[in-house]
């Protein structure tokens, strides 16, 4: 079973001890910054799989940070503050925070939340290979081999091709696909996904996997 590792970024003392408790309870290894001077250069040592961010911070806030962080890492950032209005969470997530979380908060949502965007980050968690057909999705590499011959995936597109492996046979539902991909649906343009999809259909078509990817009109996308 995979343990991953959880940096917490707060200044307050017992809330950092309250999160490191919570979190190692549960399984998760944790490490907290507590030089507020290096926080980015922490956050590439460490190389952690989920970071807890505060926005109020010394120095540097929390924005900022993101902000930084984004551009060099996709690991999933989830504010946890006492900052509580509507312009602060929309901030959290232009900048490129994945979930965002008020205190006094509650253990539980904390938790399935970090469960959730872990889940949805790491989708492989141990398994590197799906056979489904004559095909094979490699997740540790990104590939689909066909006959012999390979494709290179991006992210998204090993994410979906994830989903509908996992469910072959079935009706994958738009909703759920856009969901995984991207965590807030508010701020996607639908069409996103036809995008991602029909990129798939064009790398398999050029190894010889011609309509594996079927849609069910309105509904959803299937294999």
């Amino acid at each position: 079973m995979t343990v991953y590792k959880i940096m917490i970024i707060e200044d307050d003392p017992l809330i950092r001890s309250e999160l490191r408790n919570l979190l190692c309870g549960n399984g998760y290894n944790t490490v907290a910054v507590s030089d507020f001077g290096t926080t980015i250069a922490e956050v590439k040592r460490e190389d952690p799989q989920l970071i807890l961010l505060d926005i109020k911070l010394p120095g540097e806030n929390g924005f900022s940070l993101c902000s930084k962080i984004r551009t060099f890492s996709n690991v999933p950032i989830v504010f946890v503050t006492s900052c509580n209005t509507d312009m602060d969470e929309l901030n959290s997530i232009l900048l490129g925070g994945d979930a965002y979380i008020t205190k006094p908060y509650n253990t539980a949502i904390l938790l399935a939340k970090i469960a959730s965007l872990l889940k949805r980050a790491y989708p492989a968690n141990g398994q590197e290979v799906i056979a489904y057909q004559k095909t094979l999705l490699h997740l540790e590499s990104s590939k689909l081999e066909f006959d012999g011959q390979q494709i290179d995936l991006t992210k998204n597109e090993l994410k979906i091709l994830y989903c509908l492996y996992k469910n072959a046979g079935k009706i994958c539902p738009r909703n759920d696909l856009i969901d995984f991909l991207w965590d807030n649906q508010l701020y996607v343009d639908d069409n996103a996904l036809s995008v991602n999809v029909n990129r798939i259909r064009d790398k398999l078509s050029a190894i010889g996997l011609h309509d594996f990817i079927k849609t069910k009109h309105r509904q959803g996308y299937y294999i």
